[in-house]
């Protein structure tokens, strides 16, 4: 058989294993300029000008996408910041994220903010990184421009938020943004715990006692409300970092009758549990909290059943000092995992039973599908080369200090997981110290 002949800047990458279209194979992935062009046996004769051929150990993946990472520039970049955080995401296999419209200052609630954040991360990011705008009081007259100017879709409180630069929304005023968001056929991403069920959170390094502020019922209430609300208006919703199993059957009840609703949950509500959680250790704070071993099941069981859509980290870092040990009543609720989330959701997956292929199902094809990415979280012939080389079974043990993250805090610190990636590629060529992530919109990736 003659050889392919193709470019000079082309390079064939061939793997004896490689996720394609929900299953592994042996693929010959060949990459011209900055997209893959065709899928092709492993052993097929290609005249490239590279040729990248993956160990015996090694699986091709597609570049994971996040579409939930709190950077936090400009204003708190004290806390995390473009190039600290899009570093630590690509030595996590990820190549395109979404930032969240908080916790940076100003806020990304209209499009003046939106320029300013993408000033700030503009030469800066080592991957592909796009936005979300945010819905609060009063600016329901901003979503239009800010849908114009490109953002994924609009995220909002239904409890405090954390920061009083971003408040919550009413009863009222959701009703108003879904309406608002169903005009545009735009996408409402929410955090939905209902304030009527919380109390605060207790001084004190107890976990327990912080857990009973935040009751999986706070949960279930915020998340039929947003049901019912989006079942009236037709709007097209999202279940930010759902940690209440109990709202499941809600949630596949909904889906099945029509709502346009997609659920998401994060690595450390599948993989810690409120019983391990030693008193005084903030850095397992998080809200919505990690909750029992029993809930933890269901959730991997609505995540098997396709309830849940898929896995995304809801990275929120903040300085150390922020983390207070040991009140878990003072400190930041808030968990840094970007760089981890595929090692640690593979360690637990894999003992559950599950494939590969169904992790980056969860945490590359379905966030691309979410965000809109056409082009993104598959391999396949006119998608962005963005890759990933990942050994499976091979174990490590997580050392905080040399994460990329800005700050080396962890509830992962020393613990043992499996899977590395050992490199990733970012439209075709690898990801290197220099920044080449673009910033993305809805219509320009």
């Amino acid at each position: 058989m003659p050889s392919m002949v193709s470019p000079a800047g082309s390079t064939v990458f061939r793997a004896a294993r490689a996720v394609v279209d929900g299953r592994e194979r042996p693929v010959a992935v060949l990459v011209e300029g900055e997209r893959i062009v065709e899928l092709l046996p492993v052993d097929a004769p290609v005249e490239a000008g590279r040729e990248v051929v993956l160990g015996a150990d090694e699986v091709l993946l597609p570049g994971l996408v996040d579409t939930h990472v709190h950077v936090n520039e400009p204003g708190r970049t004290e806390w995390e910041g473009f190039a600290s955080a899009t570093r630590a995401a690509a030595e996590g296999g990820v190549t395109t994220l979404l930032d969240m419209p908080l916790n940076s200052l100003p806020p990304t609630v209209d499009t003046a903010a939106l320029e300013v954040k993408r000033t700030a991360a503009e030469q800066r990011c080592a991957i592909d990184v796009g936005f979300w705008g945010g819905a609060v009081p009063g600016n329901l007259a901003e979503l239009a421009g800010l849908h114009r100017a490109g953002v994924f879709g609009f995220k909002c409180f239904l409890a405090d938020s954390g920061v009083p630069e971003f408040p919550p929304l009413s009863g009222a005023e959701l009703a108003e943004v879904l309406r608002e968001v169903a005009a545009l056929d735009a996408l409402l991403i929410v955090h939905a715990e209902d304030p009527a069920g919380l109390t605060p959170a207790p001084n004190g390094p107890r976990y327990r006692d912080f857990l009973a502020s935040r009751p999986a019922g706070a949960e279930d209430s915020a998340i039929a409300g947003l049901l019912r609300g989006a079942r009236e208006t037709g709007a097209r919703v999202h279940v930010l970092h759902l940690s209440s199993a109990s709202a499941l059957p809600m949630l596949a009840a909904a889906k099945a009758g029509g709502v346009q609703v997609s659920v998401e949950t994060c690595p450390h509500y599948l993989t810690l549990t409120a019983e391990e959680v030693p008193d005084g250790d903030t850095r397992f704070k998080c809200c919505p909290p990690v909750r029992g071993r029993a809930n933890q099941d269901a959730l991997w069981t609505g995540l098997a059943d396709g309830t849940i859509d898929l896995v995304v980290s809801d990275h929120s870092p903040c300085t150390p000092e922020l983390k207070s040990p040991p009140d878990f009543g003072a400190a930041w609720g808030g968990i840094a995992s970007l760089q981890l989330g595929l090692p640690v959701v593979w360690t637990k997956a894999r003992a559950r039973g599950h494939s590969l292929a169904d992790v980056i199902g969860w945490m590359a094809a379905r966030p691309a599908e979410l965000a809109g990415l056409t082009d993104k979280g598959r391999l396949a012939a006119g998608m962005a080369a963005d890759l990933a080389v990942f050994a499976p079974d091979q174990s490590f043990t997580v050392v905080a200090e040399r994460l990329r993250h800005r700050h080396p805090v962890t509830p992962y610190a020393d613990r043992e997981l499996t899977g590395v990636v050992r490199q990733t590629w970012l439209r075709g060529a690898p990801v290197g110290e220099a920044p080449r992530g673009r910033l993305l919109t809805r219509e320009r990736r």
